[in-house]
């Protein structure tokens, strides 16, 4: 504090900034990391009224509580703008309670005498306040509720009404919300028609009351509410209720066949649901989270919901439902195998719709998201982190999707897929750990192998990828000598993890057929000695060939910067988004999507020299085959800036260039056509989560389909 107050005044406030932030984080992490609680909610009856004119939500909530152990003090989680107003027993009587010291999200209520073990208490909360933006969200700088003019959502995760131990717990609720006559309203559960609440005011207009039953425990209380269009649609036998404005692009029923479809493919993998229940997808607007998941409902926000479905993200909330709705975690420490496995059945889905490469694109997507923040904790500590955050999705949802992919090579195909099914069986309707699912796995495997036959060692492999940071990089050092039969490679391979340990395959390119060998890598040097029938080319060996391992190579991290550069445009953080930039061009110079992006990030801080250099940069080296969009949409910005600098005939010129591409990647070819009949012209450009730009915002190059954010400009 001594050194504090000989700081000067800004640099103080810097620092109570900086440590209010890290504070946040921390008691959320904190709030998160509770699993067994000395009560837990069972049932809710809630009645909430929501007021878009003054953005508040008024409530009363009833809670039927279990005890877990003898006890006098129930602790819940709601929103720390959501003032409570008073806490009453089933009786009526009024109960102390107060707002944790340390951490807001907590609050505290003191019962009369203690409870015992397996008792009920029945607790009825008064609360309301305003859930207009981020503004003390449960995860700091993420819109999770937000009411305003013209809608509101209402995601679990905001703790709207008072939760225990979430993300763990389930339970069974009636939610009663009173909206304006205006809106619909959709969410968790089964709706009952809604009915007319009469006005208390002229000023105030129809409103309307929704009942929605949630018979079934679950992690249910998701809701939106708006000026929204139901459409029902059919597919494949499955209802699915999509609601959305009238000016949504995608078809409902583009929807619906999305959603039959990873309904199928799952139902065969895992096993199928309880009940084919009904599935509601609702948009909503762009500013909170990207997409949510609740039982029989998907949330998407509108950057992610036009112009085209988008099949992979779509999959990987429909596999909530198993993983995280009907299979919960037991512990905060536990997540791998719900939100882990969720986003590994992106890949499953993929290579069942559309084949092995669609499948090991989104395996290469997980290794680049896994790098991104792979230091940040081991898996099994994924309590230290917050979900819906940077770390989070590196950590849980990438790492944690690769290293089911490494487990699911380590088994093989059919053992890995009669896991998941065995597994789901198994702790359906109920919680798991990672040690139950690490047993199963080893038990299946022990199974599967044939008499004399040593199983792979799953046990070495959970404690190396479940509770270390780190990943290999390997390295070859190799001679080949000529034998009778061939030629013989004797090498080594290092890496730099000494408690690594695990089989890794090398592709052998020779004169003739390319041959695949297997080597026990173990520790930070592994000798090997493969015999060959061809003589293997110079340069030709290549370790982990089909990329089955994480690990680090130039490539990858060069992609895992440039991510991190992604999600700091989005945010409008320009400059720290071109240091990640340049970071990957250090690691691979030359990278065109590195270039482009810089550009892209100088382009929206009006820095238009700078811009074009980086996309001419761009231009000139040979783009990997998923990245060659970066071609056509470097003539798109750079015909822009000449557009902005008043130089015609220059910005005509990149356009016909775009053309002359034939690539329609983001709908690049309308948007050089469109351009080049009326020149471009900026008001300015602001980032998607700040106000509206006054003039014609530059469009949105085309995205990878990896589930991260990036840099998406508002449109006017």
């Amino acid at each position: 504090m001594a050194l504090l107050a000989k700081l000067s005044r800004p640099s103080r406030l810097l620092c109570a900034v900086l440590f209010s932030s890290s504070l946040m984080l921390s008691v959320a992490a904190k709030a998160q990391d509770v699993a067994q609680l000395p009560f837990l909610a069972q049932h809710y009856d809630i009645a909430a009224t929501i007021d878009p004119s003054n953005q508040t939500l008024s409530a009363v909530a009833k809670v039927d509580f279990r005890a877990t152990e003898v006890s006098s003090m129930v602790r819940v989680e709601l929103h720390p703008n959501l003032n409570v107003t008073q806490v009453k027993t089933s009786a009526g009587k009024a109960l102390n309670f107060e707002r944790d010291n340390l951490n807001p999200l907590l609050l505290n209520v003191n019962l009369p005498s203690a409870a015992t073990a397996n008792s009920t208490v029945t607790l009825a909360f008064t609360y309301a306040g305003p859930l207009a933006n981020e503004d003390n969200s449960p995860v700091p700088g993420v819109r999770l509720a937000s009411i305003y003019k013209d809608g509101a959502y209402l995601l679990l995760p905001a703790r709207w009404f008072p939760l225990t131990a979430y993300p763990t717990n389930r339970y069974t609720a009636t939610f009663r919300l009173t909206v304006p006559d205006t809106f619909a309203l959709a969410g968790t559960g089964k709706s009952l028609s809604p009915s007319a609440v009469p006005a208390k005011s002229a000023a105030e207009g129809g409103r309307l009351l929704y009942v929605f039953e949630c018979p079934n425990p679950a992690p249910n209380g998701s809701f939106v509410a708006g000026p929204l269009q139901l459409s029902i649609k059919q597919s494949e036998g499955l209802s699915v209720n999509v609601y959305a404005p009238r000016s949504a692009a995608a078809k409902p029923e583009d929807f619906a066949n999305s959603l039959a479809r990873s309904v199928n493919v799952f139902s065969d993998i895992f096993g199928a649901l309880p009940a084919e229940p009904e599935f509601t997808m609702v948009q909503i607007p762009d500013g909170g989270l990207r997409e949510f998941s609740g039982p029989g409902l998907i949330v998407l926000s509108q950057r992610a919901w036009d112009p085209k479905i988008n099949d992979r993200v779509i999959a990987r909330l429909m596999a909530s439902q198993w993983w995280g709705n009907q299979v919960l975690p037991m512990t905060r420490g536990d997540v791998w195998i719900s939100d882990g496995l969720a986003r590994y059945s992106e890949a499953l889905y993929a290579e069942q719709n559309a084949g092995a490469e669609a499948g090991l694109r989104a395996v290469d997507d997980f290794a680049v998201g896994a790098l991104m923040n792979e230091e940040a904790s081991p898996i099994s500590q994924a309590a230290r982190l917050v979900p819906f955050t940077s770390d989070y999705r590196s950590v849980v949802m990438n790492k944690g999707a690769m290293m089911f992919h490494m487990l699911r090579a380590q088994m093989g195909e059919m053992s890995f897929k009669t896991l998941l099914h065995r597994f789901y069986a198994t702790y359906a309707g109920k919680s798991a750990t990672n040690a139950e699912f690490q047993q199963m796995a080893i038990q299946q495997t022990q199974a599967a192998m044939k008499p004399g036959q040593a199983p792979p060692n799953l046990s070495g492999f959970f404690a190396q990828w479940l509770n270390s940071t780190g990943v290999p990089d390997f390295k070859i050092e190799y001679v080949v000598y000529r034998t009778p039969k061939g030629f013989r490679v004797v090498g080594k391979i290092s890496q730099p993890l000494d408690t690594f340990s695990m089989p890794v395959q090398m592709r052998i390119e020779t004169e003739g057929n390319p041959e695949i060998k297997t080597v026990d890598v173990t520790g930070t040097e592994s000798t090997f000695t493969v015999e060959t029938f061809g003589r293997p080319k110079p340069g030709g060996i290549k370790i982990d060939p089909s990329n089955v391992v994480l690990k680090g190579n130039s490539g990858l991290r060069a992609r895992a910067a440039i991510a991190r550069g992604e999600e700091l445009a989005e945010t409008g953080r320009y400059y720290d988004a071109i240091q990640q930039y340049q970071k990957a061009l250090n690691i691979q110079p030359g990278r065109p999507l590195a270039n482009f992006r810089m550009g892209e990030a100088f382009f929206y801080q009006k820095n238009y020299q700078a811009a074009a250099n980086a996309f001419r940069e761009s231009l000139q080296s040979v783009p990997e085959p998923s990245e060659k969009w970066t071609e056509v949409w470097g003539h798109l910005y750079l015909g822009m800036i000449f557009d902005l600098l008043g130089q015609r005939e220059r910005a005509v010129n990149e356009y016909s260039k775009a053309k002359q591409t034939n690539d329609n990647t983001g709908s690049a070819q309308q948007t050089a056509e469109r351009y080049l009949k009326k020149p471009y012209s900026e008001g300015g450009a602001q980032a998607a989560s700040t106000a509206k730009p006054t003039g014609e915002a530059a469009p949105a190059p085309p995205a990878a389909d990896d589930g991260r954010p990036h840099l998406k400009k508002p449109q006017p």
